[in-house]
């Protein structure tokens, strides 16, 4: 059974930095792409952040750019987003997700077939 369990979420003040976790297991996931979405309440799901498992190819939204960054560290079975100069803007629950092997968009959600429980990042002015 697949399974994406972030952690490292909180409360923080505008210009910290936070780094999220998030821990796979249940695959190989070679292949596969390691993304890194958000959510706040009645907004759509949103794409922050992506890396190929396999080949270390990294994707940004425009957004973070500069200020995130993901990484994965394959002997832990974990990925990784270290997010830095926080804005209020950034606040949502953050959500990891998997894409299998194939062509489809990494910065769409519905192209991720396994996703975590989500983290609450919330960052006050």
């Amino acid at each position: 059974q697949v399974q994406l369990v972030e952690s490292g979420g909180g409360l923080v003040q505008a210009g910290d930095s936070l780094r999220l976790s998030c821990t796979v297991s249940g695959s190989t996931f070679r292949g596969y792409v390691m993304g890194w979405f958000r959510q706040d309440p009645g907004k759509e799901r949103e794409f922050v952040a992506a890396q190929g498992w396999s080949t270390g190819t990294t994707y940004y939204t425009d957004s973070v750019k500069g200020r995130f960054t993901i990484s994965s560290d394959h002997f832990k079975d974990t990925v990784y987003l270290q997010m830095n100069r926080l804005e209020p803007g950034d606040t949502a629950v953050y959500y990891c997700a998997a894409r299998p092997p194939g062509d489809t968009a990494v910065d769409r959600s519905p192209s991720y077939i396994y996703w975590g429980q989500g983290t609450q990042v919330s960052v006050s002015s």
